[in-house]
């Protein structure tokens, strides 16, 4: 990126980050490769949950995004791959942000950060799984210098799921 990177500070996701998720990921445009609408607030809460059991054991997590103004912005970070398919055993690094806050560079530095982090953790690389036309996803996955490597066959899609990956 030519411009300079916005601020954002990562955190570990609180209990009342579950209800700012829910909120944020309530539209169906942020959802549009994610199921199409928001989970339960219950998933919210064990996400949350599972994230600060990553940050204590690994060091790493799917961090809240807080703005410049304190305001919750979404989620950025790094989670062991969760499901029985695809990249299993790997780190998997992802990011889901508010609409509100599309285009202005919030994603790429805290997944900049994110990559630092995980990195000083000892993980050796990590894997990004996107569905097919999630440009802005994609365009993410480029400027952190990550190539695409393989597609899986997603169990309950029709679409593949594409891995982009980066060594560290």
């Amino acid at each position: 990126m030519n411009q300079a990177l916005p601020d954002v500070r990562l955190r570990v996701p609180t209990d009342e980050d579950a209800f700012a998720w829910h909120r944020i990921f309530a539209d169906p445009e942020v959802m549009e490769f994610h199921g199409g609408k928001a989970a339960e607030l219950s998933v919210y809460e064990e996400l949350t949950a599972r994230q600060r059991r990553h940050d204590a054991e690994l060091g790493f997590c799917l961090w809240t995004m807080v703005g410049p103004e304190g305001e919750v912005l979404g989620f950025t970070g790094a989670q062991p791959w969760p499901r029985a398919w695809g990249p299993r055993g790997e780190i998997e690094i992802g990011w889901r942000l508010g609409r509100a806050h599309w285009g202005k560079g919030y994603v790429t530095a805290a997944a900049l950060t994110t990559l630092e982090r995980v990195r000083a953790a000892g993980v050796s690389g990590v894997v990004a799984m996107v569905r097919p036309g999630n440009e802005r996803s994609i365009a993410v996955t480029r400027r952190l210098g990550m190539e695409s490597a393989e597609v899986f066959a997603h169990p309950t899609s029709a679409e593949p799921a594409h891995c982009y990956r980066l060594a560290l």
